[in-house]
């Protein structure tokens, strides 16, 4: 367990694939902020292959080694399916070999942040809206059809200002309701992560590594285990292991 005076001069690691691009971040706590070292992107479809050299390369660039992380910071959904796995897998992979403190993200949650906003909306494909809010009683999210915000009397799903990233779902809302309504914003990604989870991190709210699973608010898909999943946590741990 890290004391909590190391926690201000920590090496965090953020990693992010639930969208169309994913990113890695690394980032230094100083001075109760996160001090962004680098980032790099990769395409999604890059994900399952280019992740684990991904994070190796961002390292090398800021003159750092694996053996010098102190932390992983995961957006761990709603999002792509595979890019959740990918993500939450090779996170769980790399704190497992030195059980390093692991905390986990929903992109929602980020989404809203990056807007001010206490609602967010992502497009969940397949006619489907992935709907994150902060209501009396706390922060909630669910999945809705496209259909369900076309109730007019049912307000939680249509609040006063929704945070968005897509264009399909802003398109949506302004044929919805008044287009102030909708807070257009930039997709957020793993320096965002990074930065919404400080106050976790310098207050040790620490998730449960070998607990933790995608979160991907479809029933069918929780729990789901793959030997992608599999195949990505030993990769991880390889690569932390060949320090």
């Amino acid at each position: 367990m890290i004391h909590p005076r190391e926690r201000e001069n920590a090496l965090l690691l953020g990693i992010d694939t639930c969208g169309v691009a994913g990113s890695v971040a690394l980032a230094r706590v100083q001075d109760g902020r996160m001090i962004v070292l680098g980032e790099s992107s990769l395409a999604s479809r890059e994900c399952a292959a280019g992740l684990v050299p991904a994070i190796a390369g961002l390292l090398r660039q800021s003159n750092c080694t694996m053996g010098m992380l102190d932390g992983v910071v995961v957006v761990h959904g709603p999002g792509s399916f595979t890019g959740i796995r990918v993500g939450v897998a090779t996170a769980k992979g790399l704190v497992k070999a030195r059980a390093l403190p692991l905390l986990a993200i929903s992109r929602l949650a980020i989404l809203a942040a990056a807007g001010g906003t206490d609602c967010a909306a992502l497009d969940a494909w397949r006619g489907q809206i992935f709907v994150g809010q902060r209501t009396a009683d706390g922060w909630q999210e669910r999945l809705v059809t496209a259909g369900e915000f076309r109730v007019a009397e049912n307000s939680l799903l249509l609040p006063e200002r929704v945070a968005v990233c897509e264009e399909s779902v802003a398109q949506l809302l302004e044929a919805l309701a008044e287009e102030s309504r909708v807070v257009r914003v930039a997709a957020p990604g793993a320096v965002q992560a990074l930065e919404f989870t400080q106050q976790r991190w310098l207050a040790g709210e620490w998730d449960d590594a070998s607990a933790l699973d995608g979160h991907y608010l479809r029933g069918t898909e929780r729990g789901t285990e793959s030997e992608l999943n599999r195949g990505m946590e030993a990769r991880a741990a390889t690569a932390r292991n060949a320090e």
